[in-house]
């Protein structure tokens, strides 16, 4: 087995392993064990070398991890990194992987696997893909996220503040950079609006007329109650409905916060044109996405494009400006919140693991396990920086130029 695990380490075993006969390998001190819990692992590895085959091991239980989930990750990330893993390799491992007995035809890969079909960012693909993430369950989600029910990064302003209170403060932020305190009654347009909470947010404190799309039926149900719940039901319209299906109605501001990765590279302009064309002049845009430098693909080779979000991509942050300014806005501020990210990642999975039991018994225990390993890797991801997040935010100018916008930050802050 040895001569397995140093084909994808070639720089020495980064933690502990625990084999499928009780036998163990690697350093004996350090952040937890990787313990291959059947000779399966190897097979899916090999026919899928590197994160997707991984991430079908870990998710069908064939690979799984004792102690700091998080820095185990990083040190299998760290001792791997830079390693070109070619045909070569392969051989030489698959070699190794038969004298152990642990080779064999490809296994079927879990039933958590996407598959979506059609036209990629079609609207009936996209519909697939969005289901497929969203539609796992509403009690699942109100476990993973607690009271807040808001899927995208908050905003931690001290090392104190719980994550209900940072996501509140997070929809602050938002509600500042769209001018709401100032225009008292709004017309809001909340794109990809989840289970309603920034709609109620800016309803309640603004009194914002909030028009709330989501292309999931699961999210849009559990909105609608939430919004009755409090109270702002003459105020706030949650709609299952694409955004590429609003054309001809006008707003004074558009939130689309943790929705852009769905959209995808090509159509991002047609994205962004879209939405100036629903704003007024002065309106503004807050665009609210996770980027990587240079933009990054989900695709079939991925473990998070095979079973968390099917057809994203992360697209460079300066991509993004560009692609607001020819679509006719101005960019007025960008902002990175990758550490609060990081921060938001890791209360998400305290809230999972507190929880395990019952969030096997509501998704089953491969789903759990796919929500556990893309959350940490996540995490991972943004504190390091391979990853980040950025609010960007564009306004719509009248024929003189003119704005409307605060003489400094101070005005949004």
């Amino acid at each position: 087995m040895e001569p397995v695990l140093t084909t994808f380490f070639p720089g020495g075993l980064p933690v502990r392993f625990e084999l499928w006969d009780g036998s163990t390998l690697g350093p004996s001190q350090g952040p937890g064990t990787a313990r291959i819990v059947s000779p399966d692992a190897l097979r899916r590895i090999l026919w899928a070398p590197g994160e997707l085959g991984l991430g079908r091991a870990y998710v069908a239980g064939d690979v799984d991890i004792d102690g700091d989930i998080f820095e185990v990750l990083r040190s299998l990330e760290h001792g791997a990194a830079g390693h070109e893993f070619g045909p070569r390799e392969l051989l030489a491992a698959a070699r190794a992987a038969r004298r152990a007995g642990a080779i064999g035809p490809p296994l079927a890969p879990p039933r958590e696997e996407a598959h979506p079909h059609g036209w990629r960012h079609s609207k009936h693909r996209d519909a697939e893909a969005i289901s497929h993430h969203y539609d796992v369950g509403n009690d699942f989600y109100e476990l993973l996220l607690g009271p807040s029910m808001t899927y995208s990064c908050a905003r931690f302003t001290t090392e104190e503040t719980s994550l209900e209170q940072a996501q509140a403060a997070k929809f602050e932020l938002v509600s500042r950079k769209l001018g709401l305190p100032e225009r008292r009654g709004a017309r809001l347009l909340d794109v990809g609006c989840g289970w309603g909470s920034l709609a109620i947010h800016a309803a309640r404190h603004y009194g914002a007329q909030v028009v709330g799309v989501s292309i999931s039926r699961e999210q849009v149900e559990l909105a609608r109650r939430r919004v009755r719940d409090a109270g702002v039901d003459d105020l706030v319209e949650i709609r299952l409905q694409d955004y590429r299906d609003l054309g001809g109605e006008q707003f004074d501001a558009i939130s689309s916060i943790g929705m852009f990765e769905h959209v995808g590279a090509k159509r991002m302009g047609e994205y962004f044109s879209t939405l100036h064309d629903l704003l007024v002049p002065h309106g503004r845009l807050l665009n609210h996405a996770i980027s990587s430098i240079g933009g990054s693909r989900l695709g079939g080779r991925t473990f998070v494009g095979r079973y968390v979000f099917p057809d994203g991509e992360l697209i460079d942050v300066g991509d993004v400006v560009l692609a607001m300014e020819t679509a006719g806005f101005e960019v007025r501020d960008v902002e990175s919140l990758r550490e609060h990210y990081a921060t938001t990642l890791r209360a998400w999975v305290a809230n999972l693991e507190q929880h395990w039991d019952e969030a096997v018994r509501l998704v089953g225990i491969g789903r759990a396990r796919v929500w556990r390993l893309y959350m940490v890797a996540s995490a991972i991801g943004f504190t390091d920086g391979g990853v980040a997040v950025h609010q960007t935010l564009g306004v719509v100018p009248d024929r003189d130029g003119g704005s409307a916008m605060p003489r400094t930050r101070e005005g949004f802050v």
